[in-house]
């Protein structure tokens, strides 16, 4: 028997009723039987970026993310578009990545649940550059805007009730747990 791979989530948001968030919830059940989702809810306890606090041993929560991505097997974000690019402590998060070896060739991809009719192209763009300087591998066709509406998410469950956008996300984890890894 193989074992199933492991999926690391990370909402790019901090805001407690986060629609990122509730993809990410939502994710994480259509992930059931096809990977192990483990979900990365630490990003508020990352210090600021420093490269002169990055040295051996890094900050605790720094080793609690790195350790959660060299664990995955492929990594899926949501995050929200703030000021037309990343919002800032999902940036740092992504600093804290670069110039590591854990996320190097790891299959990552994202998706953008704003129904902006930017559909937030500057975090799309922002993400794809950022991901480049950390050496992951984007898979592209699971690097997707999937339009989430605020009444899409079951106010109780806290997860995306639509069939539809729930069809879509369940597409997006498909495409990536299917890629070829590095």
């Amino acid at each position: 028997m193989t074992d199933i791979p492991t999926l690391m989530l990370i909402s790019g948001s901090l805001r407690g009723a986060s629609t990122n968030s509730a993809v990410v919830r939502t994710v994480a059940e259509l992930a059931e039987g096809r990977a192990k989702a483990v979900t990365y809810e630490g990003m508020g306890d990352l210090p600021h970026f420093n490269p002169d606090d990055d040295t051996e041993p890094p900050p605790a929560e720094v080793v609690r993310l790195r350790a959660l991505i060299a664990s995955a097997d492929a990594i899926l974000i949501c995050t929200p578009e703030y000021a037309g690019s990343l919002p800032g402590s999902f940036k740092n998060l992504l600093d804290w990545t670069v110039g590591g070896v854990e996320i190097s060739d790891k299959r990552v991809g994202w998706i953008n649940a704003s129904v902006a009719p930017t559909g937030a192209a500057g975090a799309h763009a922002a993400i794809r550059t950022v991901l480049g300087y950390t050496g992951a591998l984007v898979v592209d066709a699971a690097a997707v805007h999937v339009p989430v509406p605020r009444d899409a998410v079951d106010p109780g469950s806290g997860v995306v009730a639509d069939v539809a956008v729930r069809n879509a996300l369940s597409g997006v984890v498909s495409t990536l747990l299917d890629a070829e890894p590095a």
